[in-house]
């Protein structure tokens, strides 16, 4: 993306026609996200950017490769305007293969998840990764590692002296996931970062969920530009009409659009140019079976949106949101050439991709064999922790037999955990896990080998009737979050994950019933997609057979060590009260038997 003297010269002069492309795409019907017209017209590329559309007969040279899109119509390269690729299992590598068939050419992410797990090295081996893709990766310096409030173990913190030092590097665009309540409890390591950026020039990318009011205004007034988080449409409005770029979320788990589009379809068509789309957490298993960013373009037109708007909503949108518009969002001169050929816009099949001005995929797959890189150390799915005993999973109380009364936490959503008093049963000063009330356990082991935390806590809503399943891929931190009816398969579970360098598995009567390797950093695979998916399959059939009744419950299991959201949330260091943003202790009362 840098331009040196040299190099910007060529560019001018093949913009001037001057030297010949080095290839055009002719035929197609131009889709112009910025006239929202949509007229026949080619495209002369020179390297990887476009340098004229319309009648481009004078760029053509004697070696100039002509690529035919007679019949097709000619679509921006889609932008996944927020997005954690590592929830989906996926690396790099095997996340591009998947979703750039599909027409998604662009993604803004903070790869956070690796940074938890491996650090700034870690990320430096990302960013060489990414290179060798055809999937444009802008990087966004996440505000802080950890972001759970009270602070939890991961590999490496990310302080404001990081900020001074990576928002200089140019993987930089901007401050990643800046959630709500690390400004407005005017946290000194979130203003340091955000400090940073305002004397940087760089966009502030919010995580604002419920923020309404004079928390919104707090919000803003700290420069955060846009929110990838609303959970109806009427949220919406108010953020867009206080001054915010909106992200409408459609993820494996959070199916937002259908609600939040309405405020462009209901409210006000207007908001439509400031609207754009984001995953945020998407599994392969939907990427294989519905597309990405194409799937939710097709969605948004479902809802009513018209396919102009929407295919904008899908490209330049986001590259204005993110200020990456000079480079990326639509085909005029001087972008980069990503560039879809797609059947119609009104049904918006992805054909073919041109990435950087080649010719990259076609059919629903890359045109080339793309292999993922040597995995070094630093990027090795080592869990150091020590193996664990069934007692670790045993609530102890000082009370030898009787009853607790105890908090669950109560899942409601994927994103959403509610207060659930219950009484238990105590017995040999342990307190009892309860199936027919639906109370399991759940666990946070600290995996990086810093304090050893283990948490215990109470959690109900998944309904498991028997056995245990555990992820050390459970963002934000990372560590191993496990959950059981039986704290000896939580044992089982941990100590799997522990021998075999992470991953995700299921455990039943001492047995492991499923189970799914992570070898990069204990969070990702280097495997395609399909295999992910085929994968992902087993888990939840395991699950689902363990009496769960949730559409993803690793997922929703994995997503409980997140305290942005409220109400409830584990971490290593305990469970959280997310409103509060504090640990609690989830025995609310001992009664003993008389």
């Amino acid at each position: 993306m840098q331009k040196g003297k040299d190099r910007l010269k060529r560019r001018i002069r093949a913009g001037r026609g001057l030297v010949p492309a080095h290839r055009i795409v002719q035929g197609g019907h131009l889709v112009n996200v910025m006239s929202s017209e949509i007229y026949l017209a080619d495209v002369a590329i020179y390297d990887d950017i476009i340098v004229a559309i319309g009648d481009v007969k004078d760029y053509i040279g004697e070696e100039t490769e002509i690529i035919d899109a007679t019949g097709k119509f000619l679509v921006p390269g889609l932008i996944d305007g927020h997005l954690h690729s590592e929830c989906s299992k996926l690396s790099i590598t095997s996340f591009a293969k998947a979703v750039v068939p599909c027409g998604t050419t662009c993604i803004v992410s903070g790869l956070d998840e690796y940074i938890s797990v491996s650090g700034i090295e870690g990320l430096q081996e990302v960013f060489a990764e990414i290179k060798k893709s055809p999937l444009k990766v802008f990087w966004g310096a996440p505000y802080k590692t950890p972001y759970t409030f009270p602070t939890s173990t991961v590999s490496y913190n990310f302080t404001p002296e990081t900020h001074k030092e990576v928002q200089q590097w140019p993987e930089c665009f901007g401050v990643w996931e800046t959630v709500r309540e690390a400004v407005i409890e005017e946290d000194d390591d979130t203003l340091g970062a955000l400090a940073e950026a305002h004397a940087n020039r760089l966009p502030i990318f919010g995580c604002a969920p419920m923020a309404r009011g004079k928390e919104l205004n707090g919000y803003l007034c700290a420069g955060v530009r846009l929110d990838h988080e609303s959970y109806d449409h009427e949220e919406v409005v108010e953020k867009m009409r206080n001054g915010m770029h909106m992200l409408v979320r459609e993820s494996s788990v959070t199916h937002f659009l259908e609600e939040n589009i309405r405020a462009v379809t209901e409210v006000n068509p207007a908001l439509a140019r400031r609207v754009s789309f984001c995953t945020d957490d998407v599994t392969a298993t939907d990427i294989i079976e519905k597309g990405h960013m194409d799937h939710v373009v097709r969605l948004a037109m479902k809802a009513g949106v018209e396919p102009m708007t929407a295919i904008q909503m899908g490209s330049i949108n986001s590259a204005e949101a993110y200020r990456i518009d000079h480079l990326v969002g639509s085909i005029t001169p001087g972008k980069i050439a990503d560039i879809l050929l797609v059947d119609s816009p009104e049904t918006f099949n992805v054909e073919a991709v041109i990435t950087g001005g080649k010719l990259v995929a076609k059919g629903r797959a890359l045109t080339y064999e793309l292999n993922a890189p040597k995995r070094s150390a630093v990027l090795s799915s080592e869990l150091k922790c020590e193996k664990t005993t069934q007692a670790d999973f045993q609530y102890r109380v000082e009370m030898e037999k009787g009853t607790a009364e105890v908090l669950s936490m109560n899942v409601v959503g994927p994103f959403v955990r509610k207060r659930r008093d219950v009484t238990l049963k105590v017995e040999n000063n342990i307190v009892q896990p309860d199936i027919d009330l639906d109370v399991l356990m759940v666990s946070v082991v600290e995996r990086f080998g810093r304090n050893g935390n283990k948490s215990l806590a109470f959690c109900s809503g998944w309904k498991l009737k028997k056995g245990a399943m555990a992820s050390s891929a459970a963002p934000d931190d990372n560590n191993i979050v496990v959950m059981g009816a039986d704290a000896k398969d939580m044992s089982i579970a941990v100590n799997h994950l522990i021998e075999n360098g992470g991953g995700q598995v299921i455990v039943a009567d001492g047995k492991i019933i499923e189970f799914l390797a992570l070898p990069v950093g204990g969070i990702a695979s280097d495997l395609d997609a399909k295999e992910i998916a085929y994968q992902e399959t087993l888990l939840n059939k395991a699950a689902h057979g363990l009496g769960c009744d949730l559409p993803e419950p690793l997922m929703y299991m994995f997503f409980l060590p997140i305290t942005a959201i409220p109400d409830y949330a584990i971490t290593d260091v305990g469970p959280v009260d997310c409103i509060a943003l504090k640990t609690f202790d989830p025995i609310l009362g001992l009664n003993p038997e008389k």
